[in-house]
Order: C-alpha cells, then structure tokens, then sequence
C-alpha cells in the first residue's frame, strides 16, 4: 500500500463522480435520479478506500504516512505533498463518512438543481479532504481556501430566504482571516519553506516574528472554529443552508479552524502559541458561557444548535492551548464526537422541518406520540450533546476538562459552567418538541422516520456509542502524533529554564508536565 498514492486517489475520486455527472443528460427526472446515484456511489466508494488506507496505518507511529511528494513548483521549492498522522487521518475519515449521509439527507429535500447541487459536494468533500492531507503550506492553502466555493453555492442556491445574505457574510467573514493567513504563509517561505513537516521540527523563526505570525494564522483559523466574537456568521448559515449543508458545515468545516491550530499553530510557533494562550482561553471561557445562554433563549431549532456548536468548540481550542497530552488529545476527540453528534442533531432537525416546514420550536409537541422511533434517535444525540457518560460527548469534554485543570483552575471552573448550561438547554429543547399533549393537528399527522432515514440514523447511533463506550480505538492511534506535539513544548520549556534571559514575558503559561499514563 505505501507504494500506491492512495490519499490521492481517496483526494480526487470525487472530481471523477463529478465528471460522470457531468455527462448525464435526458429529462430533468431522469437527470435528477442518475446525478443521485452517482454521487452517492462515488461517496461509498471513497468511504471505503479511506477504510482500507486506515486498515494499514500503524497507530504506533507518530510521523506522516502514506506520504507522496512530488515538486510541483520547480525552482521555488513547493511541493505537491500529501500525508496523514494519528491526527489528520481521523478527520479525513469524518470527511468520508459524513459525505454519503449528507447525499442521503438531500435525496428528497432538494428538488431543483439536483445535478448541480451533487457536483458541489463531491468537490467539497475533494477540498476537505485535500486540506487535512496536505504537507505543504501552498497546498494546504489552496484546498482551504476552495472549500468555500462549494459551500458557499450550496447555501446561496439552496438555502432559505435570506440564503444570499447567509452566504455572503459567511463567504467574506472566512475570506478575511485567510488574507492574513496567505500573507504568514509568505513570510514562513521567504523565512524557510512551505514544508509543514520541516517547519514543524526545526527551530527557524524568531520569537517576534512568531507573533506576527501567530496572530495571522489566529485571525484565519479563529474564524473558522468560530471563536467569539468572529462567530456571528455561523447562526446565519446554519438557519439558511439545506439539512445537508448544515451537517457538513457542522461536521467538519469547524474542524477546520481547530485542525489548522495543531498542525499549523502549535508546531511551527510554539513560543507564540505558549504567549498568546492565556488570551484563548478568556476568549474560549467567553465563547462557552455567552453562546449558552443566548442558546437558551432561541426559538428556531437550527439557531439553538448553532449556538451549542460555538459552545462545543470553546471546549475545543481551551483543550488545544492547555498544551498538554490530556487536553489535547480531549481537543480531538471532542472534534470527532461534535462532527458526529451536531450533524445528527441537524440531521434530526431536518426530519421534521421536512414534514412540517418550520423550525420553530412552538410549533412542534407531543412527538413522542406518533413518531416513538425519531424520539428515541433524538434522545441519544441530545444525551451525546450534554456529556452523559457512555456516549462520545463525555470522553472529549472530560479529558479536555482534566487538561486545562492542570493549567488553570479558574478557567476549569468557568469551562464546568458550560456543561451545566449545555444540559439546561438541550433538555428544554427535547422537552418542547418531543413531550407534552400533541394537540395540533398537522404534528399529529407527521409520520415516524422511514427506511431510507433510519439507514441515515444507524452509523451515526453505532458511531457514538462506540466512541463512548470504547475510546482508546480512537486515543490511541491519535496519542503518539500528540505526545510529539507536546514533548516539543517540554522541551522548549526546559531550554528556556535554562537559558532565562529567553523567558517569556509574565502572563504566558506556565511549564506544562504531561501525566498520561
């Protein structure tokens, strides 16, 4: 298999489903239904190509694998290099498998434009993948920057009524920060290279210029997490993109910012990164407390869920900057749990939404009595979303919550706050819509989820309960990639102890010890 560019083939299969799709003619019935098939055939497929190239990956390695590296710029010195670790394979993975159910999702609810709308996402799924594969800053750059050219049609063209507003404040919000991040880009080259994995491992950009830098890659990535108070973009696109496009944007776009930030931020710019720490985490503390309460006030169901994902991700980026192997490796799999777990509440959303047509949440009570089987299915994930033990979403917050208490007690204490806060408004939004007298007419009339629903709901219910019941499937593989991570701040810590003339100015985080067993 290391002799087969499989992450390119996994890469650039969909641009193939694409161009069959392409080539489909007829009536528009018939368009509609081929334009389907192909693109769920080609999502499966790549599915399962990532499932074989993860059957060999060594989960006791900590470096790249399956790496091709071809020159693509000569006499510049960029590259054409692809590669995963024990921290991108997991994401490619979520791509992969997040794609067909988004195709599923969208086999009823998109009526006009279907071969358009097929095209779209089989060529996101090539950016996101592309981007979480890519070893060298050009390319990596490119795939990030291309994923907004999918998703940008797809809640532009298939959106709500205020989908060209959504679309537009959400295209320019992320095309802002990643006129920083191209800019750092340029300078890491005239500096060194654009090799992530040389960047990564020598010690060749200056502390001042780090911060510059740093603060260039925060302004892209923070975006795209988002962090507060650059988050205003994301209730806007959730309310007014298609089930399909919410699930993705939720799934695996967020994870964008937080990804960039371990392989980007952290192992190129340590001394920045151990600088600017304590910023994140009052910016993270802010992003968990103040988007669960205006969570709790929300009347639209995708706008609740909208504001938990902020709230989810503050965990992510405290977990991230505790710099420490707990926290880090809790960063992650909080970024695999919420992939899975937001985009089945928006999946669960969509359900309903395409029975009655409102997401309001006034509309809706009483489902337990007519649709038992959604019921159950939206119990689990709203479980999932508040941390009960035994689903993935306890794993992720817990370790993420051991981590930063080794750094800083006060903001662990604030953090907690957002798991009592996520419990408050997750059970008021079950108890409005699935309990009480169901005394509409029109809700008494809505049938339980059928036989292409369930198919959609089953992986994802095996999914978290997986990941609940039996984490160190996927700690494991991710722990060496991250213990290199970490062990690269220790020993920057000790030369500066040292050497203390190099400290830090006051305020940077302190030395952090890893206690992982």
């Amino acid at each position: 298999m290391l002799d087969f560019p499989i992450l390119s083939l996994i890469t650039f299969l969909p641009l193939v489903g694409v161009l069959f799709i392409l080539l489909i003619q007829g009536e528009e019935a018939v368009v509609a239904r081929n334009a389907r098939n192909t693109a769920l055939l080609t999502s499966i497929f790549t599915f399962l190509l990532s499932l074989y190239m993860y059957a060999g990956f060594d989960p006791t390695a900590a470096g790249f694998q399956f790496v091709e590296s071809r020159q693509w710029f000569p006499g510049y010195n960029i590259k054409y290099a692809l590669g995963v670790d024990g921290i991108s394979i997991f994401f490619v993975l979520l791509s992969t498998f997040l794609t067909p159910i988004c195709i599923l999702a969208s086999w009823e609810s998109i009526k006009h434009r279907v071969k358009e709308f097929m095209i779209a996402f089989l060529v996101l799924e090539t950016t996101m993948i592309g981007m979480f594969c890519a070893l060298d800053l050009v390319l990596f750059y490119i795939f990030f920057e291309a994923v907004l050219i999918p998703m940008f049609l797809i809640i532009g063209v298939w959106g709500g009524k205020r989908r060209i507003y959504a679309s537009f404040k959400f295209f320019l919000y992320t095309l802002l920060g990643s006129v920083l991040l191209l800019l750092a880009i340029l300078v890491l080259y005239q500096i060194a290279s654009t090799d992530i994995v040389a960047l990564s491992t020598v010690e060749t950009v200056p502390v001042d210029i780090q911060k510059w830098l740093w603060l260039a890659f925060f302004a892209s990535f923070a975006v795209k997490v988002p962090m507060w108070p650059v988050h205003t973009w994301l209730p806007d696109a959730h309310v007014e993109a298609p089930t399909a496009g919410s699930v993705i944007l939720a799934g695996v776009l967020l994870k964008m910012g937080g990804y960039g930030f371990i392989r980007l931020s952290l192992p190129i710019l340590p001394d920045a990164t151990v600088y600017f720490a304590p910023m994140v985490f009052w910016l993270s503390v802010v992003a968990v407390v103040y988007t669960s309460l205006v969570a709790l006030v929300q009347e639209d169901m995708k706008k609740l869920i909208a504001y938990s994902s902020i709230a989810h991700m503050g965990f992510v980026t405290i977990g991230i900057f505790s710099l420490n192997q707990q926290g880090l490796e809790g960063a992650m799999f909080q970024m695999l749990s919420h992939g899975v777990v937001s985009a089945a509440l928006f999946l669960c959303v969509g359900v309903i939404y395409d029975r009655l047509h409102t997401r309001e949440i006034s509309r809706y009570g009483g489902l337990v009595k007519n649709m038992p089987r959604y019921a159950a299915v939206f119990m689990l994930f709203t479980m999932a979303s508040i941390g009960l033990p035994g689903t993935s979403g306890f794993v992720g917050e817990f370790l993420v919550m051991i981590g930063i208490y080794q750094v800083n007690t006060l903001i662990a204490f604030l953090t907690a706050t957002g798991v009592i806060l996520g419990a408050a408004y997750m059970l008021y939004l079950y108890k409005r819509v699935v309990f009480g007298e169901l005394t509409k007419s029109d809700v008494r009339s809505m049938k339980d989820i059928d036989k292409r629903e369930i198919m959609i709901f089953a992986p994802l219910v095996i999914l978290v309960l997986w990941m609940g019941i039996y984490p160190a499937s996927f700690l494991q593989p991710m722990a060496p990639a991250i213990r290199k991570i970490v062990t690269q701040f220790e020993t920057r810590q000790q030369n500066m102890i040292a050497a203390p003339t190099t400290a830090l100015p006051t305020g940077a985080v302190p030395a952090v010890q890893e206690n992982a067993p």
